[in-house]
């Protein structure tokens, strides 16, 4: 709200009274030209000005108006004073509101007592001009001790009312008796235009201060902080005898988004994560690394990190992202699952969170979406060390990862995608270590492979529940000299989510088989000799709007797809804050 609102409703009473004083002059025609000089040609839409465009005659008996002349100030535009009802409603509501229709008597306006002098002055000229507005169920729908501040903005609509016929200079409209009771009805509703002012004044100090003090006009901050507690409890296996170490860490992560023209959004994040993955010192296998750890093997840290830079437009009907850092394919594509919350919500896996397939795309690149008819469709490339320009490193000539995807939507709630990926040195980060070659095998760099994947995903989501899967396949042909060959990986996995206590809350299952080798060409060296199950299950508890609590389990059978190695259950306590 601003001072456009008050000097609205100054102006008002002022030109009312120029009309007046006008009249008593008894000038005819040039005083009727002398008022309509001081109104701005663009009070008033063209189209009206042409309808009004005859000169009219007043003639009145004089009115002492000198207390309201000494309140002229400038005239707002016909735009400012378009929006004066609806700003003061707005103000004085209570949160809910409707679609303003314009209503032709007062008497529809159920909050003004009929037996009040202003009910009836006011009753008269709204039919007679036609100038206030209400809501569809004849109420202003404001605040009930601010019904007079809304009734002064009703008079305030037949003053700019009167304005507009004083300046189109229509002959034979405009009655003495009408603008004596204006008058009188400006006076009597004095005290809540002076009120209404002292309001717009504070209004305006706290603004200021606001605009002084704010940290952005373009970019607003997020931040998300995921307390977690963990537990990973197993006997013998056949990297050594699993640790049972308790882990308590945070994964904290500020993000700032920005938008330059409304259209397109600049996302910069920060991160720290202190959490190991259990693949390196307690499952010795990526199978059931949590989502919101590190990466396979890895070793967290406190250090503050730039993890995800991105920036997002639109092109005709394609969305494109532009991404420097941290790039994933869920930035640019659909996942379907209903479980992929990034470590922050849902699934507490990273094989639990989404098909492994698209953890072979990621780091800096490009991705483009768009619809074609019933389908949405996905396009990407990233690349892992794109930022360096060295031999087998840099964006074309080290580890990449190139996605196509198609997502068909026949009915609503229903997705079924079809997903490729092209990818060098990359893997699934999570499965066995043989079905891992670049994350496990030969470290630190892992073993060199080109492989092709396909997948299938397929997800339905009623609104109270969702389930849906996906089955992969993966074909990596390892290149490394003295080890040349094929890998044939499968994985699948079922998953169901049901909403179920406050809003918000959720419980989710996800039974599946991480990324197996069942196949190669090395006599059976490199395949998994059995079977594991993940089977994963969780209830996120919504405390408040920014708090979730999600308590959970992860039970690997045959970890590692091996017999040999005795079972393993992963607990752990997930709390979320969002500011």
């Amino acid at each position: 709200m601003s001072k456009v609102l008050w000097n609205s409703l100054l102006v008002s009473p002022a030109v009312l009274a120029s009309a007046l004083v006008g009249a008593t002059l008894g000038s005819g025609v040039a005083g009727s030209e002398a008022i309509a000089s001081e109104i701005p040609a663009d009070w008033m839409p063209t189209a009206q000005a042409n309808e009004f465009a005859q000169p009219t005659e007043f003639s009145a008996s004089g009115v002492d108006l000198t207390g309201a002349i000494a309140q002229v100030q400038d005239a707002p535009s016909a735009t400012e004073t378009a929006n004066i009802l609806q700003q003061l409603t707005e103000y004085g509501s209570e949160a809910n509101s409707g679609l303003i229709t314009q209503v032709t008597s007062v008497s529809q306006l159920r909050d003004v007592q009929p037996t009040d002098w202003a009910f009836q002055a006011l009753q008269s000229l709204v039919e007679r001009y036609r100038c206030i507005a209400g809501y569809p169920d004849g109420t202003f729908r404001g605040n009930r001790a601010l019904t007079r501040y809304e009734f002064a903005a009703g008079l305030n609509a037949c003053l700019e009312r009167i304005n507009e016929i004083i300046a189109a200079q229509i002959e034979g409209v405009l009655g003495r008796d009408d603008l004596i009771t204006l008058q009188r009805l400006v006076e009597e509703f004095g005290a809540e235009l002076a009120t209404l002012r002292g309001r717009v004044d504070a209004l305006e100090v706290r603004v200021t201060e606001l605009e002084a003090n704010q940290f952005s006009t373009t970019t607003k901050l997020f931040g998300e902080s995921i307390f977690a507690l963990s537990l990973a409890e197993g006997g013998n296996s056949v990297g050594g005898e699993t640790d049972s170490g308790v882990q308590f860490g945070t994964r904290t992560r500020l993000a700032f988004v920005t938008s330059f023209t409304g259209n397109d959004f600049l996302y910069t994040r920060l991160q720290i994560n202190n959490l190991d993955a259990f693949s390196g010192t307690n499952t010795f296998t990526p199978e059931g690394d949590l989502k919101f750890g590190v990466g396979p093997y890895a070793s967290g840290s406190t250090n503050v990190e730039l993890d995800w830079l991105a920036y997002e437009t639109t092109v005709g009907n394609a969305r494109v992202v532009f991404l420097p850092v941290g790039g994933i394919v869920a930035d640019f594509a659909s996942t379907i699952t209903p479980l992929d919350g990034d470590g922050g919500s849902g699934a507490l896996s990273r094989f639990g969170t989404r098909a492994p397939i698209y953890n072979m795309v990621e780091g800096s690149g490009i991705g483009l979406n768009f619809d074609a008819g019933p389908a949405e469709v996905s396009l990407g490339y990233l690349a892992r060390n794109a930022g360096t320009p060295t031999r087998r490193n840099g964006l074309f000539d080290g580890a990449y990862g190139a996605l196509a995807q198609v997502v068909f939507k026949p009915v609503t709630g229903l997705q079924l995608g079809l997903t490729y990926v092209n990818a060098y040195r990359t893997d699934m980060a999570t499965g066995s270590q043989l079905a891992t070659p670049v994350s496990s095998l030969a470290p630190p760099d892992g073993l060199t492979t080109i492989s092709n994947a396909y997948g299938v995903q397929l997800g339905y989501d009623t609104g109270t529940f969702a389930f849906g899967g996906w089955a992969g396949y993966t074909n990596a042909r390892i290149l490394d000299q003295g080890l040349k060959g094929d890998l044939g990986i499968w994985n699948w996995a079922v998953n169901l989510a049901v909403n179920a206590g406050p809003p918000g809350s959720q419980f989710g299952l996800v039974v599946g088989m991480e990324p197996r080798v069942t196949k190669d060409n090395f006599n059976g060296a490199l395949e998994d000799p059995d079977t594991s199950l993940h089977v994963e299950g969780f209830y996120q508890y919504q405390l408040t709007e920014n708090i979730a609590i999600t308590p959970g389990f992860i039970w690997l059978t045959a970890p590692d797809h091996n017999d040999l190695n005795d079972d393993v259950v992963i607990g752990t306590l997930r709390t979320t804050f969002r500011f």
